[in-house]
């Protein structure tokens, strides 16, 4: 049984937008922006403020950092309340879209960066314009689109906590879980570059004057990957592996790269510790560890809060319950539950295939995220969004 509000919008109200949401998500998806390519990334942002533009009545501010495009709306002159946070930056490099072109079959809707996360733009921009079209006061409410997510967001990090700082709640528009399930806890990602030193020699004629930077590099891989700890969920991957240059030369360089994710903030720092205390095993070669954390854990404490407000909300709407789960790949969600402002995310397309071929939204879902977003930014807006009033408690 629903209890609506005077402030929800309804979820047959999105229903209507659906035609036009997808119209968006084409346009989006037809602009490649993979992160590498900055003049693309620059491309994409330009349409992404076009269309933010339409919804929200407001060009953006541009920010160039590094030579990434960014884009920010500050919505009102009141202190900032709530972040809606996303980017337009795709793993799909130019030319994908040729292969894997726009499509929409049996509602399943397919094209590069549809699912991550353009669709989660589209969702937010509509959400927006839908609840200032029906006269609600946004003040208070900044979007960001950031270009380089998916590659660690080097230049967009520090933009992100100052644009969060001070926030009651950050929503991240990043795809849903398997089944549209909210994401709730992310692991914290940490990457390595171990560069080893050691001295070349004819392995035919002297090996015993070579420093062998792969068989140092075989001691290290054996070290680094024992700081695992299953039981914790922490995980510490070696990955790309290099070395050498000849067949018949003793290797004098060589380079291991290191994936590590973690649920905690204490094992994340315990991983990094024991990197930095790796020593050679080799007598004569010298280690340089390159690298470090990139995004701390968000921790379910972050998003405790927002979760329970959002099942509520879902309930009022009569939309199923949102499940919340736990999830390996980091977001920026991760840099803002770090510096302690709750954090919700997951709250984009329900679909699936992120990174793969396979990538797709399920078209008929995205009213009811919709509706969800508009519900969860009203509640943020009237009173904080960090408690659930008993009258809108899940189940009632």
């Amino acid at each position: 049984m629903t209890h609506l509000l005077p402030h929800d919008v309804r979820p047959t109200e999105f229903d209507a937008l659906l035609p036009a949401m997808l119209a968006d998500l084409e346009e989006l998806v037809s602009v490649e922006s993979p992160s590498a390519d900055l003049a693309a990334v620059a491309a994409g942002a330009a349409r992404v403020a076009q269309l933010g533009a339409r919804a929200l009545g407001a060009e953006p501010e541009v920010l160039l950092h590094e030579g990434c495009t960014h884009l920010r709306w500050r919505l009102g002159a009141g202190p900032r309340r709530v972040l809606l946070l996303c980017h337009q930056d795709t793993v799909w490099p130019l030319g994908t879209l040729a292969e894997l072109p726009w499509s929409v079959t049996d509602g399943v809707v397919r094209g590069p960066g549809c699912f991550d996360m353009k669709a989660g733009i589209v969702l937010a921009f509509t959400v927006l314009a839908r609840l200032r079209a029906a006269g609600h006061d946004l003040d208070g409410v900044t979007v960001l689109v950031t270009g380089d997510e998916e590659i660690g967001s080097p230049t967009s990090a520090d933009l992100i906590r100052a644009e969060a700082a001070g926030c009651a709640a950050v929503l991240v528009l990043e795809a849903s879980a398997d089944g549209g399930a909210l994401k709730t806890g992310r692991k914290g990602a940490s990457m390595y570059d171990l560069l080893v030193t050691g001295r070349a020699a004819h392995a035919g004629l002297e090996p015993e004057k070579g420093v062998s930077s792969t068989v140092e590099l075989a001691h290290q891989v054996l070290a680094i990957a024992d700081l695992a700890d299953p039981a914790q969920g922490t995980t510490v991957t070696p990955t790309v592996l290099t070395s050498g240059t000849t067949t018949n030369t003793v290797p004098a360089t060589g380079r291991l790269s290191v994936d590590v994710r973690a649920l905690t903030a204490a094992e994340q720092q315990r991983v990094d510790a024991g990197m930095r205390a790796l020593t050679p095993q080799v007598p004569g070669a010298v280690l340089q560890l390159r690298g470090g954390i990139n995004r701390p854990p968000l921790e379910e404490a972050a998003s405790a809060g927002l979760f329970a407000l959002a099942r509520a909300v879902s309930a009022r709407l009569g939309l199923p319950a949102p499940a919340g789960v736990t999830v390996g790949g980091a977001s920026d969600g991760n840099f803002t539950a770090g510096i302690g402002v709750p954090t919700l995310d997951g709250l984009g397309a329900v679909g699936g295939g992120a990174h793969a071929v396979g990538e797709h939204v399920l078209a008929d879902q995205l009213p009811g995220r919709a509706a969800l977003l508009a519900g969860l930014v009203r509640a943020v807006l009237d009173g904080g969004g960090l408690g659930v009033p008993d009258e809108e408690a899940p189940g009632e």
